[in-house]
C-alpha cells in the first residue's frame, strides 16, 4: 500500500471510472499471477503475457469465437474442451460423474469398472439434463440493461434490470438452438449478452475406473501430492441438419469450429501455462463485512450441515447397494462442497483475510468523499437484512437441491403458476426456453431417487429448520411439517406413502398439464407444493427488493474500490460469474509451511506407494501391472525417466474451472485442471500468491492410460495421437 494516497476519491461516471481504473491496473503487473481475465482484456496485458512466455498473439485471444478459445466449452457444472473434429469433449471424471452414474446399475457398475465405447454405436446417452454450451457471442449491453433502471430503487430497480435482461435474451434466442444470458460484471456496473450454442445430446465415450478417475477420493481431495486420472471423454451430437437436438439415434457428431491438439511433450518446472474455462463465482471484491460473515458464520455452518447430509446418505448406502449407486453422484458433490467449505475457512484464517480486508477497506473509506461514504453505509444496511434470514435461506435452498420428488412437485406447481403469464414476464427458469431442461430434470429422477434416503435428507434439513427462531420461520412450512420432530416424521411418512410422483410417466403427465397452466392431478406432494410455493414466492419478492438495492448501490462501491486498486497498482478484473475467463502463469512448486517443499510433478511411483488395495487407494491391477512393466514409451518424462501423473501451476482458478484445458506457450493441450491445493481453496475470496496453486492431470498420463492400460486406440487416433 502506498504511503501517500490521494486525499479524496471522487467517483463520477460509474462505468467510465471503473473502466479507467481497470485499464490503469492492467497497465501494471498483477500481484504474482493473479487474475481471471475476460478475453477482451488480454490484449491490454499483451506485454505481460509475452514476458511470461506466451508464444502466440495475445490479440487473437480477445475473440472467444476464434481458436483456441472457441474450443473451450461449458460442460455440465464445469468446463470442457473439444479435442477432435467429430465433437469429442474432454472434461473431468468428476464433472461427468453424473453421466457415469446415470448409466450405472448394481449389475453394470460403470462407476467402479469404467467404460470404453467400442465404436460410436456403443456410446451411452448422458442424463437428459446434461448440457454442453459453446460460446458464440459476447457483446456489451450495459446501456440497454440500465436504461430504464436509472432513478429507481429496490424492487423497481431489480424489475427494470430483469425486464431489460429478459428482453435481450428473448431477442437473442430467436435463433434456434442458442442459449443466451446477460452477465453482470463488476456488480451491476457493466452487462454483457452471452450467446451459446446449447448441445443437448451428449454421450459417454471413455471413462476410467473409479480407482483411477477418483483415486484417493476425499482423503486426497484438495491435497497435494495427487495421483488422480480425473478425466472423461464425451461426444456431442446434433441433428442431421447440424442444429442442436435432443437425443436421437439419427443424430450425427457435432463438428466444432476448432479443437485443441494434445501436445506431444509435457511441461517442466517454470514452463508457461495458460488456462481457459468457466469459473463459477468469486467474491474478491465483496465488502469487509461480507468477508467477516463468510468466516464467522457461513463456512462453519455449511460444514456442519453438509456433514449431516453426508452422514444420511452414507448410512443409507451401507446395507443398500442400490441406494449407493443412486446417490453416488449426489454424495460425491456433497463431500466436495463440504471439504471445499472447510478448506476455504482454514485458508481465510491462515491468510488473515478478514483483518486484512477490513484494514484495506478502512483505508479506502478514509480517502473517500463523505457523501459517498453515506451511500456505502446504506449498502451495509441491505447486507444486514440478508444476514438476518441467512440460515433459513440456506436450509430451504438445500431442501430443493438435495431432494428429487419434493423438488419435482415444487417445480411443477411453480411452472403451473408461471404458465398463466406472458412468457416474457415469467420467472427465470420457467419460461418456454426452460421447458426442455425441466423435462430433462424430471426424467433423471428415476435414477437418482430412493424414498428412505430422500425422507431422511429432508428430516435432517427440516429438523434443523424447526429449531430456528420465530422471526425466521414461515407459517406455511410450520403448517405442513409441524414444529416437532414427531410431527415432521408423521408428515413425511404420509406424503411419501401417498405420492405417485416416483413414476416417470406421472411426472411427465403432470408436466404436460403444468405447462398449460391447468390444475395439477391430486397427489399429496403436489398439494403440499400448492401450499409452499406462495411462501417461496413471498421470499423471492423480499430477496428481489434487496437485490435491486444491491444492484443500485454496489457500483458506487466498485467505483471507489477501482480507484483505490488503481492507486495501489493492483488489478481489478471482474469477479468470476460463470463467463469465459483466462488465467496465465507457470508450473511452480509449493512451500505450504516452514521446512516443507512440494515438487510440482507427481509420477506413477506415487500410486504404488499410496496403494493399499482398499478404497480409496485401491489402484486397479491393470494399472499396477503396467507400472511394474515400466513400458512408458513416448509419454515418459525425459528428465524424470518415468510416467508423470499430475502437476501444479500457480494459475488463478476456482470452482467451475474443473475440466478447464491447460495450454502451453504454443497453445497445445498439456493438462486438464481438476482441483486446487488445500491451502488455496479460499482463493474464491482471497488470492494469496504464497499458496495459490491449481492441480492438473498431465495429458501424458491420459495418453499412457488410453494406450497401455485401458486401451482405446480408436479414440487416440481420432485425437491425432
Amino acid at each position: 500500500m502506498t504511503k501517500n494516497p490521494p486525499a479524496i476519491f471522487r467517483p463520477r461516471g460509474r462505468v467510465s471510472v471503473v473502466a479507467l481504473a481497470c485499464l490503469a491496473a492492467l497497465a501494471t503487473h498483477a500481484q504474482a499471477d493473479e487474475g481471471m481475465w475476460m478475453p477482451s482484456q488480454l490484449p491490454q496485458i499483451a506485454a505481460q503475457l509475452r514476458e511470461a512466455g506466451y508464444a502466440g498473439d495475445p490479440a487473437a485471444l480477445a475473440d472467444l469465437t476464434s481458436a483456441p478459445l472457441n474450443a473451450v466449452v461449458r460442460a455440465g457444472g464445469g468446463t470442457g474442451a473439444f479435442v477432435s473434429a467429430d465433437g469429442l469433449v474432454l472434461t473431468n471424471h468428476h464433472v461427468a460423474f453424473g453421466v457415469i452414474q446415470y448409466n450405472s446399475t448394481p449389475g453394470r457398475n460403470l462407476i467402479d469398472d469404467g467404460f470404453i465405447a467400442g465404436d460410436r454405436a456403443g456410446e451411452l446417452p448422458a442424463n437428459p439434463d446434461f448440457r454442453v454450451l459453446v460460446t458464440v457471442g459476447f457483446d456489451r449491453v450495459t446501456d440497454q440493461v440500465l436504461g430504464a433502471a436509472r432513478g429507481k430503487s429496490g424492487r423497481a430497480y431489480y424489475d427494470a434490470v430483469d425486464v431489460a435482461s429478459k428482453r435481450i435474451v428473448s431477442e437473442c434466442e430467436r435463433e434456434a438452438g442458442v442459449r443466451c444470458s446477460v452477465a453482470n460484471m463488476y456488480y451491476g456496473t457493466d452487462f454483457y449478452r452471452v450467446r451459446q450454442l446449447e448441445l443437448r445430446d451428449l454421450r459417454l465415450v471413455y471413462a476410467p475406473p473409479r480407482s483411477i478417475g477418483n483415486f484417493g477420493d476425499e482423503t486426497d481431495n484438495f491435497m497435494w501430492p495427487r495421483h488422480t486420472g480425473d478425466f472423461t471423454l464425451l461426444r456431442a451430437y446434433v441433428g442431421a441438419d447440424g442444429k442442436p437436438a435432443a437425443f436421437s439415434p439419427d443424430n450425427v457428431p457435432y463438428q466444432p469450429p476448432s479443437h485443441l491438439q494434445v501436445a506431444s511433450d509435457g511441461p517442466q518446472e517454470g514452463s508457461f501455462a495458460m488456462l481457459a474455462g468457466y469459473p463459477g463465482i468469486t467474491y474478491r471484491h465483496r465488502t469487509a463485512a461480507e468477508f467477516a460473515e463468510q468466516v464467522e458464520w457461513t463456512l462453519p455452518t455449511r460444514v456442519e450441515v453438509f456433514d449431516s447430509l453426508i452422514g444420511v446418505i452414507e448410512q443409507a448406502g451401507r446395507d443398500n447397494a442400490q441406494a449407493r449407486t443412486l446417490y453416488a453422484s449426489q454424495l460425491q458433490s456433497l463431500k466436495n462442497n463440504r471439504k471445499r467449505a472447510a478448506g476455504e475457512l482454514e485458508g481465510l484464517r491462515r491468510s488473515d483475510a478478514v483483518q486484512l480486508r477490513g484494514a484495506d477497506e478502512r483505508d479506502m473509506l478514509q480517502h473517500t468523499a463523505r457523501g459517498d461514504r453515506r451511500e456505502l453505509d446504506a449498502l451495509a444496511g441491505v447486507l444486514a437484512q440478508a444476514s438476518a434470514v441467512r440460515e433459513r435461506d440456506l436450509l430451504l435452498g438445500l431442501m430443493m437441491s438435495q431432494s428429487q420428488l419434493l423438488r419435482s412437485a415444487l417445480t411443477l406447481e411453480r411452472l403451473r403458476i408461471e404458465a398463466a403469464k406472458p412468457d416474457e414476464t415469467r420467472e427465470a427458469g420457467y419460461q418456454a426456453r426452460d421447458l426442455a431442461l425441466i423435462e430433462g430434470t424430471l426424467k433423471q429422477v428415476q435414477r437418482r431417487y430412493d424414498r428412505a434416503v430422500e425422507t431422511a435428507l429432508l428430516t435432517a434439513l427440516l429438523g434443523r429448520y424447526q429449531s430456528l427462531p420465530d422471526a425466521q420461520r414461515l407459517p406455511e412450512f410450520d403448517a405442513a411439517f409441524g414444529r416437532t420432530p414427531a410431527a415432521l416424521a408423521a408428515a413425511l411418512d404420509t406424503l411419501y406413502a401417498g405420492t405417485t410422483l416416483g413414476d416417470e410417466a406421472v411426472r411427465l403427465a403432470a408436466l404436460a398439464t403444468a405447462r398449460e397452466g391447468r390444475a395439477l392431478p391430486a397427489d399429496p406432494l403436489l398439494a403440499l407444493a400448492a401450499r409452499l410455493v406462495p411462501a417461496q414466492v413471498r421470499l423471492e419478492d423480499e430477496r428481489k427488493a434487496r437485490e435491486g438495492e444491491l444492484l443500485r448501490q454496489r457500483p458506487l462501491y466498485m467505483d471507489v474500490l477501482a480507484a483505490w486498486r488503481a492507486h495501489q497498482g493492483r488489478p481489478l478484473y471482474p469477479d468470476a460469474n460463470g463467463t469465459l475467463r483466462v488465467s496465465y502463469g507457470r508450473l511452480e512448486s509449493l512451500q505450504p509451511r516452514d521446512a516443507v517443499t512440494y515438487a510440482p510433478v507427481t509420477t506413477v511411483q506415487g500410486i504404488t506407494q499410496k496403494n493399499t488395495g482398499q478404497v480409496p487407494f485401491d489402484a486397479p491391477r491393470p494399472l499396477l501391472d503396467a507400472i511394474a512393466r515400466g513400458d512408458f514409451g513416448a509419454t515418459a518424462d525425459p528428465a524424470l525417466g518415468t510416467q508423470t501423473v499430475n502437476f501444479l501451476t500457480n494459475l488463478d482458478t476456482t470452482g467451475g474451472n474443473s475440466g478447464s484445458p491447460v495450454l502451453n506457450a504454443r497453445g497445445e493441450l498439456v493438462g486438464l485442471n481438476f482441483d486446487s491445493n488445500w491451502e488455496a481453496v479460499s482463493a474464491s475470496w482471497w488470492f494469496d500468491p504464497r499458496y495459490k496453486r491449481a492441480v492438473h492431470v498431465d495429458m501424458r498420463y491420459m495418453r499412457w492410460l488410453m494406450e497401455k492400460v485401458y486401451p482405446a486406440p480408436h479414440v487416440l487416433r481420432e485425437m491425432g495421437l
